[in-house]
């Protein structure tokens, strides 16, 4: 059985998950891209109730595409972003996957916002492909 542990790159925020997660994908978001500081973001996603924090996080205030709030989390002292929060997504916590200790069993099924993907980054084999945010 996999242990769903991770952290921020000096260690110093833990998060430990009760549950594997319900999905995870690739966000190509310029959002995404502003705030990793590359071409996408593989996220987790999670419920709540399953997610575990041990650590400080600081958060900014973004606003998503929808033009509903999201709260991008990530650690004060190295600044690894660690999990995101959107008024869209209720219950759940957007963990980074980078972030988990083992990432291994990660593949991703879907992929959103193609539409602003940068051209030279291949998709994910098998992943449905979202010009946008579905649903």
């Amino acid at each position: 059985m996999t242990e769903y542990k991770g952290g921020c790159l000096c260690g110093s925020v833990r998060y430990t998950l009760a549950q594997a997660p319900v999905a995870t994908m690739v966000c190509h978001c310029t959002h995404c891209q502003k705030s990793t500081g590359t071409a996408f973001s593989v996220v987790a996603l999670v419920p709540e109730g399953a997610f575990e924090l041990a650590g400080d996080l600081k958060t900014y205030a973004d606003i998503g595409d929808s033009g509903h709030p999201v709260s991008r989390s990530f650690c004060p002292s190295c600044g690894s972003p660690v999990t995101t929060t959107a008024a869209v997504m209720p219950g759940m916590v957007i963990v980074k996957a980078g972030t988990f200790d083992d990432t291994s069993w990660l593949k991703p099924s879907a992929e959103i916002f193609c539409a602003s993907s940068q051209p030279w980054v291949p998709h994910a084999d098998g992943a449905a492909l979202h010009e946008r945010m579905p649903g």
